[in-house]
């Protein structure tokens, strides 16, 4: 019987070796595309302001990176926002970024330098178009803006570029109607409380963390941005498309909203690179991208937008060819 016994337990034992080692071979498939060792070198990410969504979007997202690939040297950059991501980017400044839908197309339409080289990763979340001022201005619609000290976004953002734009389609001049002012969401709020302008935009994924912060020490609100304002932005441009009307839900600010909803526009961000950033090394941050959703999301609301069935849509741009081969790998 201890004979029978012993040639059991040994025989137990050999499968369940081979047990692990298969469950072991599958975990780092999975991890691991194709047995593949994880890339490593060092690249460059153009985030955003302080305070932005780009910015905490990024820092996070290297977190993730260093989990994927840890060989790998994440190197962030505090930018201006879309206008500049895009254009370092494409000038070699920057290896990946994220950037407005209208921003890529304003910047391929001016033929900017490298244009041609820029492609997409993912479709990542939408921006929302916000317009805050204190709860006592008389300040109740765009045209109201008129004569007023209005901040417009830094000169290179996504925030200006939008702002100009809402504001010419409300008949009102950015350069001689206001008094414009170069402040983003890391300056805009304490300028607002402080009364040193009446109002500023804002551009953005849903909640925006420097406007929760804002919420939370002084009184302010959202000037709705109607759905006729949209109508004559799109006869204002090809990269106008990318506009659509929308509203701020009332989950996203609910001290400030107080259950309602806001009338506004909102673009879609787009995650970017070039077409000689190395594919194998884009297919492991489109996965890891994809991945890290869930993650990412429990600390940046926006992210837990990213979805994998939409994600492949990054109009204007072509898909790189390291995205493409992840996402082909997805297929069932």
């Amino acid at each position: 019987m201890s004979k029978v016994f012993s040639l059991t337990r040994r025989g137990r034992a050999l499968p369940a070796a081979a047990a692990g080692a298969v469950v072991l071979g599958l975990l780092l498939w999975w991890l691991l595309p194709l047995g593949e060792k994880p890339p490593s070198g060092t690249i460059v990410f153009s985030t955003g302001t302080p305070k932005g969504v780009y910015q905490e979007y990024g820092e996070r997202l290297r977190a993730e990176f260093a989990k994927d690939m840890p060989d790998l040297t994440v190197k962030l950059l505090n930018s201006a926002g879309s206008q500049e991501n895009v254009q370092r980017v494409a000038t070699g400044k920057a290896d990946f970024t994220i950037a407005a839908a209208d921003a890529v197309e304003a910047y391929e339409l001016e033929h900017g330098s490298g244009a041609e080289r820029l492609r997409g990763v993912a479709r990542l979340y939408d921006d929302y178009v916000h317009l805050i001022v204190r709860s006592d201005s008389d300040i109740r619609s765009v045209a109201d803006l008129r004569h007023k000290r209005v901040a417009i976004g830094l000169p290179d953002s996504g925030v200006r570029l939008i702002a100009d734009r809402v504001l010419k389609a409300a008949g009102i001049d950015p350069r001689k109607d206001i008094t414009p002012a170069a402040d983003g969401i890391d300056t805009g709020p304490d300028q607002l409380e402080h009364r040193k302008i009446d109002a500023f935009f804002w551009s953005g994924g849903l909640p925006t963390k420097g406007l929760v912060a804002l919420a939370k020490k002084s009184a302010f609100t959202f000037v709705p941005i109607e759905g006729d304002l949209v109508t004559k932005l799109h006869d204002g441009g090809q990269e106008a498309r990318y506009y659509r009307a929308t509203n701020i839900p009332e989950s996203a600010y609910p001290a400030v909203q107080q259950g309602n909803e806001v009338p506004t526009i909102s673009v879609s961000n787009i995650l970017m690179t070039r077409t000689d950033v190395d594919p194998r090394l884009t297919e492991w941050v489109t996965r890891t991208v994809i991945k890290s959703r869930d993650g990412i999301g429990a600390h940046v609301h926006s992210a837990q937008l990213v979805d994998l069935r939409t994600a492949i849509y990054t109009d204007p741009l072509p898909l790189q060819e390291g995205a493409r081969r992840y996402y082909r790998s997805m297929k069932p």
